[in-house]
């Protein structure tokens, strides 16, 4: 038994759906003791609540670190909740995608999860917001730490069978991938970064983020770091089969260069300027502008969140306190491997 003084109150965020509720108890119970951590309270999400009220009132009571068990949903929730509280999240990546997990090379293991979380140290990342407007007019905003966007990324998730997504987990995003890349540059977009001029475009998928990985590896932005004070943004324009060829051409040779320039330790970014094609343009800044000729759909962090005709996306550099590994991954938070 740890006998040094506890080093802070902890909640525990769970989605119920998700969980091994007695499993998760035992595990939490050992690296509570294991690695010297005071009292735990355990807050159940809800359909109307996914945890961003769980989050902010644990911290209201005194939790200094606050641990999301559950799927993406779950995890973008409890942040928002936590947003320049200077309270922790832990993460315990218990979802079928676990895109923040993956992208900050957190344990996807259950009990290395709940270790890495009690034991770890803290590290802050940037947190992004997305502002929608409705096609009533209406607006609403949303915070996420991954990726938002219209396209592909939200096609994709309407796309996917829950049903398969149950049998096969990530696999079933496959087939809805296959699905969501039909349809051509149909979305038409009127954008600015940073105050810039307005431009506009013609695009398949306009997506932001602060991460680079998407669901099964792929590098979508891979210059994307969740700690550097920007976003990354992507512009897919494919020009039929041999533009779609073309694209995954050039995002796996993108994941190669990663690599070779993380291990020569080169800062040097792998897209941008030249190094683009006109089907694949990336560009990076704090505040994106983009209104749709039409309502598209929208998604946030995998999940969707309806249809939107217009959407500006922030940047709150450091704005969220994340519980990493101990020691630290190799790669900077946001890297792919």
């Amino acid at each position: 038994m740890n006998t040094a003084a506890p080093k802070g109150r902890v909640a525990i965020v769970y989605h119920p759906g998700k969980v091994e509720l007695d499993e998760l108890k035992a595990a939490v119970a050992a690296a509570v003791d294991k690695h010297g951590w005071g009292e735990v309270e355990w807050w159940e999400t809800t359909k109307d609540d996914p945890g961003e009220g769980p989050a902010r009132e644990a911290v209201a009571r005194g939790a200094t670190m606050v641990v999301a068990c559950g799927g993406d949903g779950t995890v973008r929730a409890a942040a928002t909740g936590l947003r320049d509280t200077g309270a922790s999240l832990g993460v315990i990546p218990l979802g079928t995608g676990n895109l923040l997990a993956r992208n900050l090379k957190l344990p996807l293991n259950m009990e290395e999860a709940v270790d890495a979380v009690f034991g770890g140290q803290d590290a802050a990342i940037d947190l992004c917001t997305a502002a929608v407007t409705r096609p009533d007019g209406s607006s609403e905003r949303f915070d996420f730490v991954v990726m938002a966007g219209v396209g592909v990324d939200a096609q994709m998730i309407v796309n996917t069978d829950d049903e398969l997504k149950r049998k096969v987990g990530f696999l079933a995003y496959g087939v809805a991938i296959a699905k969501s890349l039909a349809g051509g540059n149909r979305i038409r977009a009127e954008y600015r970064i940073d105050g810039g001029q307005p431009e506009k475009t013609r695009v398949h998928s306009l997506i932001g983020g602060n991460c680079g990985e998407l669901v099964g590896g792929l590098p979508l932005l891979p210059d994307a770091q969740a700690n550097d004070g920007i976003f990354d943004l992507v512009f897919i324009r494919p020009t039929g089969v041999f533009g779609w060829a073309q694209i995954a051409g050039r995002l796996i040779r993108q994941a190669g260069e990663k690599v070779r320039r993380r291990l020569t330790r080169s800062s040097a970014p792998v897209t941008g300027g030249a190094q683009d094609l006109s089907s694949l343009r990336y560009l990076s800044g704090t505040h994106l502008e983009a209104t749709l000729k039409h309502p598209e759909v929208f998604e946030v962090d995998g999940e969707e969140i309806g249809q939107v005709t217009a959407f500006n996306i922030s940047i709150d550099p450091g704005g969220l306190v994340v519980c990493q590994s101990s020691p630290p991954p190799v790669e900077e938070p946001g890297e792919v491997a």
